[in-house]
């Protein structure tokens, strides 16, 4: 399969108006590609498209404000972007949300919701899109899951479950898709500074005060800019690369669960239980591999490897 030529096609970016969605949307009008943009922040979506327009007079800019956990507002919007847009070169299914506490801490209708926008979102717009795809020679899938989707730590059974549902989907699509020319990259993100978290809603049965430390010390472990992300996505699309590792933070897990598929959770544990322990004060604070409770988190990568991004096939 020939290299992936950004220009003058029309690429379709979902979750565009923030974190990594946002940085794909300036990172593609940098290589002359035509934007049709969805997010369901209004606001923050205008700011976007303004940008580009500002510095991409010469592209077309299609905004789109939609709730992906709508199915039926997804599906109109997808019918429309397809009668818009017949001939579709690139889509990205970015978008996602996240949901703190443990199974039992969550109702099934806030574990629904999850899977509506980081799954159910994606097969949708991708199967109405799939014929516009089609049309363009040289086309290209692009699906966002996480470095949850190579592992599955406790507290994030409803995230987790999206992810790795998003990996299966992608994967099988990549087989499916092969012989009409359409290459298929499955993305797993490791630690991005978007407002995932920040913006993640709280299990029923979380105490707030248990998710106010979580995501203090999640916060800590996000350390790539969402700028380098999507160069490393992007480069990974114009090679046709099946899978893209976002940096240490995700290459040192899928080592892990290929290394140790069935027991990774003990060293996990491990880590929560270091970070629990005090410090002595002669003794500088262990790096933990743990997710924060209570909140989506990625695994910590070492101060020294922290800002790498890494891309795989």
């Amino acid at each position: 399969m020939r290299s992936f030529d950004f220009a003058g096609g029309t690429a379709v970016v979902t979750g565009a108006a923030g974190g990594i969605g946002e940085a794909l949307a300036y990172a593609l009008a940098r290589r002359g590609s035509h934007l049709v943009l969805l997010d369901r922040d209004a606001a923050r979506l205008d700011t976007v498209v303004a940008a580009v327009r500002a510095t991409h007079p010469d592209l077309a800019v299609d905004p789109w404000v939609v709730d992906l956990a709508d199915a039926a507002a997804t599906a109109r919007t997808a019918v429309e972007i397809g009668r818009r847009h017949p001939r579709i070169r690139l889509l990205v299914n970015n978008a996602g949300v996240a949901l703190g506490g443990r199974f039992d801490q969550v109702t099934v209708e806030e574990f629904g919701w999850v899977v509506d926008v980081n799954f159910r979102a994606v097969v949708q717009l991708t199967h109405t899109l799939l014929p516009a795809l089609r049309a363009e020679p040289g086309a290209h899938l692009v699906n966002v899951s996480s470095l949850f989707g190579l592992i599955a730590p406790a507290g994030q059974a409803a995230y987790a479950a999206s992810k790795f549902a998003v990996r299966g989907f992608t994967e099988a699509l990549r087989h499916e898709l092969a012989d009409d020319g359409i290459g298929v990259t499955c993305v797993h993100p490791g630690g991005i500074r978007t407002r995932i978290a920040a913006d993640a809603r709280v299990g029923s049965g979380v105490a707030i005060e248990e998710y106010e430390q979580g995501l203090r010390q999640f916060e800590k472990l996000l350390t790539i800019p969402p700028a380098r992300a999507a160069e490393v996505i992007l480069r990974g699309v114009a090679r046709r690369r099946g899978r893209v590792l976002v940096g240490w933070s995700a290459r040192v897990p899928d080592l892990l669960a290929r290394v140790a598929p069935a027991s990774y959770g003990r060293v996990l544990a491990r880590g929560v239980r270091r970070r629990a322990a005090p410090a002595r004060p002669d003794v500088p604070a262990a790096e933990s591999t743990a997710p924060a409770p209570g909140v989506p988190a990625q695994r910590r990568a070492s101060r020294s490897a922290g800002d790498q991004v890494e891309e795989t096939a």
